[in-house]
């Protein structure tokens, strides 16, 4: 049986805050959708998600896990509930075309007494469709629903002593990820043989603990597709001469830890050194900037002005808050490091600020994720942010 990431005091504590937000909407009832937020909330986990579940969250007992039948075993074993409280629905709703999932859960929702209350929904998670969501609604007709996008994240938001021990070994791996890639690509070698490589780096893990999944696959831009932020790998071999920039992470029990760097295969050119110094002091400054009582905006205010002395301007943000993260997205949704985020950072706040620059035909990328603690911020990995040049 696997044991949850965490005791049940910080469950506990999880639920406490959650409910208190929920009393102060005047929700009866919470039902989470989103992947990384079922986690946080209850352990369970697996890779389930491609057919409806849902964790429902009332305002006093246990929450319960609703899921796929077969699914309900491996609650059973990754969550920390009750055995009752983990409910599958039956095998005949799954894909197909004359009932729903939601069918069942919603009438499931109705026997227990909670179908006239006002019940907060996350609208905006990425596993929960339009079709679940008419059908839900469809199978409480006398119930309210108000959308509860982003509750259970901005609880998140601020990471417990415990977390920040999984975001810690996460920056590990996330280290052991830049280094494998410093050590496997070369000219010649093939792009998909290199993620192959770092893969097995980040899922590995190291000696004392295991690696995980990423909720992103490793990025890595080389030639002409490093103008482009999210492009995929292929078959191509990398180049003489090429600027190749790294965007890779580690995952521990699903915390994850973000690290981009840029490596140079062969001499560095001109234009890159001199762009590689505007992004390294952008993020002194940004690294200067970010602690307790300061807005997400003057962060991103502090590295517009370092970079516009070296003539350079970046539209888009340069960070967001990171933490617990299931596929397609490891960032929480919540705080971001750009213009007008009025948000004020606290300690225990974890950002993965990404300092990107694509220019025309090719890019560099350096990032570092960092814990904001009482005194200022502190990088959680430890891997000179320098280009890597390979020759």
């Amino acid at each position: 049986m696997a044991s949850p990431s965490f005791t049940r005091d910080e469950y506990a504590s999880r639920l406490e805050k959650i409910r208190t937000e929920m009393a102060r909407r005047g929700l009866d009832l919470l039902l989470v959708n989103d992947i990384a937020n079922q986690h946080y909330i209850t352990a369970y986990d697996g890779w389930s998600f491609y057919t409806p579940q849902m964790v429902v969250v009332p305002l006093e007992g246990e929450p319960v896990w609703i899921g796929r039948a077969m699914d309900a075993v491996g609650g059973r074993l990754t969550a920390w509930m009750r055995p009752e409280n983990i409910v599958g629905f039956p095998e005949d709703h799954v894909q197909a075309q004359d009932r729903h999932p939601m069918d069942w859960i919603g009438k499931w929702i109705a026997d227990k007494g909670w179908g006239k209350g006002r019940i907060g929904v996350e609208l905006e998670a990425y596993y929960y469709s339009p079709k679940a969501h008419a059908r839900l609604t469809a199978a409480l007709p006398n119930a309210q629903f108000v959308d509860a996008s982003l509750l259970v994240n901005w609880i998140r938001a601020v990471k417990s002593p415990a977390e920040i021990i999984y975001l810690r070994k996460a920056a590990k791996l996330a280290e052991a990820a830049v280094r494998t890639a410093y050590e496997v690509i070369a000219p010649g070698v093939r792009e998909c043989d290199a993620v192959g490589a770092i893969q097995a780096a980040q899922y590995g893990g190291l000696e004392d603990f295991a690696g995980d999944i990423t909720a992103l696959p490793p990025t890595i831009l080389a030639g002409e597709s490093a103008s482009a932020p999210h492009l995929m790998w292929s078959e191509r071999k990398f180049a003489e001469d090429e600027t190749v920039a790294l965007e890779l992470a580690g995952a521990c029990r699903h915390y994850t830890a973000g690290l981009a760097r840029t490596m140079q295969l062969g001499p560095k050119p001109h234009k890159v050194s001199e762009l590689e110094k505007a992004v390294l002091e952008g993020m002194q400054a940004v690294l200067a900037t970010a602690g307790p009582g300061k807005l997400a905006h003057d962060v991103e205010a502090a590295w517009r002005a370092s970079i516009a002395r070296h003539g350079l301007k970046k539209e888009s943000r340069i960070g967001y808050s990171i933490g617990v993260a299931y596929p397609p997205d490891w960032g929480e949704h919540t705080i971001s490091l750009r213009q007008g985020d009025r948000t004020v950072l606290a300690p225990g706040h974890v950002l993965h600020a990404i300092l990107g620059m694509w220019m025309e035909g090719w890019g560099i990328e350096i990032s570092e994720t960092v814990l904001i603690t009482q005194r200022g911020c502190e990088p959680l990995a430890n891997l000179p942010r320098e280009i890597f040049v390979k020759g």
